[in-house]
């Protein structure tokens, strides 16, 4: 298949595409490398596969309009997965409106391109955010997420209402991927991971907010991984169960599905700094702070979804992928 990946230099964008290629697929990748954390690991990450013959790379932003559509035009993909994204919950407080231009209008440019060059299945990612005020664990598809918490996380809501439109009403198949708390090597240094490894490393403070009363379903790179191809290979489908007079969120009478990718495993934020701690064999030094405005306390991912229709479920645990992140970190940054 030839398939376009948004997002193509960055943690999860870069993943995929290396598992792509290697399996035969032609990959078109998409990625304008911008600035909003180091450049240098998105170089290095799509250095990887930027030049194996069955990738082609494209420096374009999605919020471009006409550059996003003649990669349509001239590259015609099958399938397209959108991990393009302004990411980071808290940096969403700070500078709403990049999320408005990229999660929004670039999201439609992406839509847009789909529908006008007849993409036979639409990949995006979502995230576990949109729970936002929830308390009923663990989150499932099924429950109504209309109050966000922070602006990222009400574009992410916003994505999956666009693409149902659109699955609606040019029958376009949709399936949008709710990810949690992705961690792994190659991850991004805004993460609590990056960021508490090299704080550890360098013999600072890590910032412990709600007290370290946290918990998180964190998700393994491979996992996600692997969960994408899983969906990339299964267009969604119109589901027979749809009933209009008691509409359930998870389901349509159009061709689009949500699923969560979660470990369906919450691990406590202290036993998470243990593990990290255990690996580096250096014990951190701990300031302990007030819940952050946007945050949630906990998640826990739901994926009877994803086991029912794909027959598979995230199980890396979490010792096992802190320990490949840390031995990523120390070589790549040589520590």
């Amino acid at each position: 298949m030839k398939i376009m990946i948004t997002g193509s230099a960055g943690f999860i964008g870069s993943a995929l595409a290396l598992k792509l290629v290697d399996r035969g697929d032609e990959v078109i990748g998409v990625d304008n490398l911008n600035d909003y954390y180091d450049i240098n690991l998105k170089k290095a990450r799509l250095s990887r596969h930027i030049n194996h013959n069955l990738y082609k790379h494209h420096y374009v932003d999605i919020e471009d309009r006409e550059k996003l559509e003649l990669v349509f035009k001239n590259d015609r993909p099958d399938i397209v997965v959108n991990l393009a994204a302004q990411a980071g919950v808290r940096y969403s407080i700070e500078n709403p409106m990049a999320y408005v231009n990229t999660n929004l209008l670039g999201f439609a440019n992406i839509l847009e391109g789909c529908r006008n060059f007849n993409v036979k299945h639409l990949v995006y990612a979502s995230s576990s955010s949109v729970y936002g005020s929830n308390s009923n664990m663990p989150f499932s598809v099924h429950d109504n997420v209309d109050h966000p918490l922070s602006l990222y996380a009400a574009t992410k809501k916003s994505n999956e209402l666009m693409a149902h439109t659109y699955s609606h009403l040019y029958n376009l198949p949709s399936t949008g991927l709710r990810f949690f708390t992705v961690y792994g090597p190659w991850g991004r240094p805004d993460m609590a991971l990056f960021k508490f490894t090299k704080s550890i490393i360098n013999g600072e403070e890590i910032p412990i907010f709600n007290y370290g009363k946290h918990k998180r379903d964190f998700t393994y790179i491979d996992d996600i991984v692997l969960g994408i191809i899983k969906v990339i290979d299964s267009p969604a489908s119109p589901s027979s169960n749809w009933n209009s007079n008691d509409p359930d969120p998870g389901i349509s009478s159009a061709p689009w599905r949500i699923y969560n990718i979660g470990n369906n495993n919450p691990v406590d934020l202290m036993d998470y700094v243990a593990a990290l701690e255990n690996c580096l064999g250096i014990e951190a030094k701990k300031k302990f702070l007030p819940l952050q405005d946007g945050d949630v306390p906990d998640t826990y991912a739901d994926v009877e979804s994803l086991i029912r229709d794909f027959n598979y479920k995230p199980d890396t645990k979490i010792v096992d992928g802190v320990k490949n992140f840390v031995n990523w970190y120390k070589d790549f940054y040589e520590c």
